[in-house]
C-alpha cells in the first residue's frame, strides 16, 4: 500500500469520524442541551435527527412525566396534632434551559430534593389550616388540589411542572388515633340515632295512613254491604207481594206451614190456643 493511499484512508476516516460526530439523534420522548465548552449553546425539544459542531457536547433528558415519591413526612394540624403524611409528586421538565443550570448540569436527584423541599413546606401549611378530621376525609381531594398548584407556581422558576401530588397515606399516632376513633364513633351513633328517630316517625305515619285506610275500606264494605242488604230485601218484599197477588189464599197456607213448623221445631215447645184460634185455621178445615 503507498504512502498516498494510506493518507486517503487517514482523510476518509476523519472525515467520518467528524461527520459522525456532527449529527445526533433526539427520540420522541427526549429532549437535548447542547454545549460548548461546558456552556449551553442551545436546546432542542424536536425529535429526529439534527446537526452540532465537532466541539459541542449533546446531554439528553426525559420528556415524559418523573415521578417523586417521598418519605413519610410528618406534619402538624391547626388542632396542633401530629400526623405523618405519605404522597406522591408527578413533574417534567418544562424549561430544559432553566432546569439544567439551576440543578448541577440537570441532576435529577437534586431536582427531586428540591421539590420535595418545597412540597413539605406547602404541605405543612395546608394542614395547618385545617383538622384532622377534615384532612382526613372531607378537604382531603381540595389539599391536594391546593398542593398542585401552590408547588407549581413556586418551581415553575427551576424549569420544573408539577402536574399532580397525591396524598397516598394520612397515619394518625397514639392519642389522636384513638381520640379520632371515639369521635367517629360518636358521630356515627349520632347518626344513627338520627335514622333510627326518621324511621320510627316513618313508621308512624305508615302505619296510621295504613289505619286509617282500613277504617275507610271497612266503612265503605260496610256502606255497600248495607245497601246490597236493603236491595235484597227489597227485592224479596217485591216477590212475596207478587206471589200474594197471584194466590193470596195458597199463599196465606204456605205461611200458615212456616208458622207451624217454627211454632213446633222442637218436642219441648209448648203452646196454648183456643181450639178456635185464626192460628189452627188450615187445622181445622183439614177436617
Amino acid at each position: 500500500m503507498g504512502q498516498k493511499n494510506l493518507l486517503s484512508i487517514i482523510a476518509v476516516l476523519a472525515v467520518l469520524v467528524i461527520i459522525f460526530s456532527s449529527v445526533y439523534t433526539v427520540g420522541e420522548k427526549e429532549q437535548a442541551v447542547v454545549l460548548a465548552f461546558r456552556k449551553i449553546s442551545r436546546v432542542v425539544t424536536e425529535p429526529g435527527l439534527h446537526s452540532k459542531l465537532p466541539w459541542e457536547n449533546v446531554e439528553k433528558f426525559d420528556r415524559r412525566l418523573l415521578t417523586l415519591d417521598s418519605a413519610p413526612e410528618r406534619v402538624l394540624t391547626g388542632e396542633k396534632k401530629n400526623v405523618t403524611v405519605n404522597y406522591f409528586a408527578k413533574w417534567r421538565i418544562c424549561d430544559l434551559k432553566e432546569f439544567y443550570v439551576t440543578f448541577r448540569e440537570g441532576n435529577v436527584f437534586n431536582a427531586n430534593q428540591q421539590l420535595a423541599d418545597v412540597i413539605n413546606s406547602q404541605l405543612q401549611i395546608e394542614f395547618n389550616k385545617s383538622t384532622i378530621e377534615k384532612v382526613v376525609s372531607i378537604e382531603r381531594d381540595t389539599i391536594m388540589r391546593n398542593l398542585t398548584d401552590e408547588t407549581n407556581k413556586k418551581v415553575r422558576k427551576y424549569g420544573i411542572q408539577v402536574v399532580d401530588v397525591r396524598i397516598k397515606q394520612i397515619e394518625l399516632e397514639g392519642e389522636v388515633l384513638t381520640s379520632v376513633y371515639q369521635r367517629m364513633n360518636a358521630e356515627r351513633e349520632t347518626v344513627a340515632r338520627g335514622l333510627r328517630a326518621e324511621g320510627e316517625k316513618r313508621a308512624r305515619i305508615i302505619r296510621a295512613e295504613a289505619d286509617r285506610k282500613a277504617v275507610e275500606i271497612q266503612a265503605e264494605a260496610g256502606k255497600r254491604s248495607e245497601r246490597i242488604r236493603g236491595e235484597g230485601e227489597a227485592q224479596a218484599t217485591r216477590i212475596y207481594a207478587a206471589a200474594y197477588n197471584q194466590d193470596q189464599e195458597f199463599y196465606a197456607f204456605f205461611r200458615s206451614l212456616q208458622g207451624y213448623r217454627n211454632a213446633f221445631a222442637s218436642k219441648d215447645d209448648v203452646i196454648i190456643l183456643e181450639p178456635d184460634s185464626e192460628f189452627f185455621k188450615y187445622f181445622n178445615a183439614s177436617k
